[in-house]
């Protein structure tokens, strides 16, 4: 498996597809990438050479975040919405939908399986007759 900044890419799928794996990087970021570098995007990822490789990571690691780098820019805004107590960031803070999506039916995904809210029956007492 080819390493590209840090990810083991699937060697049989085709290096456009490959690099999706890669956070941070989709289908039209793949192809401006493999656009710079040359690269044709029909090859698959186990025909590259190491010189193909390298170019890939110097282009990835100059132009964009990818990986470690964007998800703590993600998770520090996030942190930042929170901390000044906007709408947003109480929507995160509460897991809840937070960019307007209905609530009261969906949103399953967000707030997890059904927690069931209701009375709960007494154990019953004992039919027939009291013996003292």
């Amino acid at each position: 498996m080819p390493r590209i900044v840090g990810v083991d890419i699937p060697k049989e799928k085709r290096i456009d597809i490959s690099l999706t794996y890669i956070y941070g990087i989709g289908r039209t970021t793949a192809t401006k990438i493999l656009k710079k570098t040359g690269i044709d995007p029909s090859v698959r990822a186990k025909d590259l050479t190491e010189e193909d490789v390298s170019k890939l990571t110097s282009v990835i690691q100059r132009d964009l975040r990818v990986e470690g780098d964007l998800k703590r820019l993600v998770a520090s805004n996030i942190k930042r919405l929170i901390d000044i107590g906007s709408y947003r960031g109480y929507r995160h803070r509460r897991s809840l939908p937070v960019r307007g999506q209905r609530t009261r039916t969906n949103a399953r995904t967000r707030k997890g399986p059904r927690k069931t809210v209701g009375v709960i029956k007494a154990k019953a007492a004992p039919s027939g007759p009291v013996k003292e």
